[in-house]
């Protein structure tokens, strides 16, 4: 894989972030991760290694303390209108992981994803820098904090 197409998405948050991992040649999420800020950047760093050079941010008020640790980490920042970003990743959410019979009989705007969405609401911070859909294999976050203690790893 070029180092080119790593590209990451970040929503930012006081107590967590939403991190997504891409690759943008193949569409596809590599990894998925809902983190505290701390963790959020050493998880960055590690991406870093694997050829991350970019990372897509949100641009809400959650973001000016990101941009200087981005610009330390020599690596390049985008910023991208987050506006609506929470309702869409609800939306977005159930495409992702469609809901059981029972629940497709609530109408969209009543039902509640099972967990934290901040990892969705990055990768559509993504996919509107790329203008296009992210695949990803599972609807499921791979890294959430504290709930699985990271037991579950990065993608295969």
């Amino acid at each position: 894989m070029q180092a080119s197409a790593l590209i990451a998405g970040l929503d930012p948050g006081n107590s967590k972030c939403g991190l997504v991992l891409a690759d943008a040649s193949q569409g596809q999420v590599l990894e998925a991760a809902i983190l505290p800020p701390p963790a959020s950047q050493g998880l960055l760093q590690a991406w870093q290694q694997r050829g991350l050079a970019r990372v897509i941010l949100g641009n809400g008020t959650g973001s000016h303390p990101w941009r200087p640790l981005l610009r330390q980490l020599n690596l390049e920042l985008t910023l991208v209108d987050e506006r609506g970003s929470s309702l869409a990743a609800r939306e977005r959410y159930w495409e992702l992981d469609p809901p059981n019979p029972w629940m497709r009989l609530l109408p969209t705007g009543l039902r509640l994803p099972p967990r934290d969405i901040d990892d969705v609401v990055a990768q559509l911070l993504l996919e509107r820098w790329l203008g296009e859909p992210l695949r990803r294999r599972y609807g499921e976050v791979l890294r959430q904090w504290p709930a699985d203690g990271f037991k579950n790893g990065p993608a295969p």
